[in-house]
């Protein structure tokens, strides 16, 4: 491994401000800022405005925005159809077509190009053909 080009792997301790929390782990973050951890010793110190003591995800607190009264809007169509769902006009397929192909051009369905059973034991009950020519003395 070469000398001087990586960086320093130490331990770090991050602060989550929101929550006034801190925990400790190894990183290679510059940081500016140093304190002294319950053990005794100084570490640098990273401040964060979000993490997991925080985070609504993992802390359960999720807060829920409505935004420009989206449900009630939902509310108020639900309500109209009596919670049943709507009919929808059918899409005509068949009369499409495409113009790449063809039209409505149909090809044939080729699965394999394997010979199929049929040709194998027919090829079998044939009379076998000798690949040397007679010689007439």
């Amino acid at each position: 491994m070469k000398k001087s080009i990586h960086p320093v792997y130490r331990p770090v301790v991050f602060q989550d401000v929101s929550a006034n929390e801190s925990f400790i782990t190894r990183s290679t973050i510059q940081a500016k800022d140093t304190v002294q951890w319950e053990d005794g010793k100084t570490y640098p110190l990273v401040k964060l405005d979000i993490s997991a003591f925080s985070h609504p995800f993992y802390t359960g607190q999720q807060k829920l925005i409505d935004t420009a009264g989206r449900i009630d809007r939902f509310k108020k169509r639900f309500e109209a159809t009596s919670g049943k769902t709507v009919e929808r006009k059918a899409v005509k397929s068949a009369t499409k077509t495409l113009a790449h192909v063809g039209g409505a051009a149909k090809r044939p369905k080729v699965l394999s190009t394997a010979p199929k059973k049929e040709d194998k034991d027919a090829a079998k009950k044939a009379p076998k053909k000798d690949k040397a020519p007679k010689k007439d003395a």
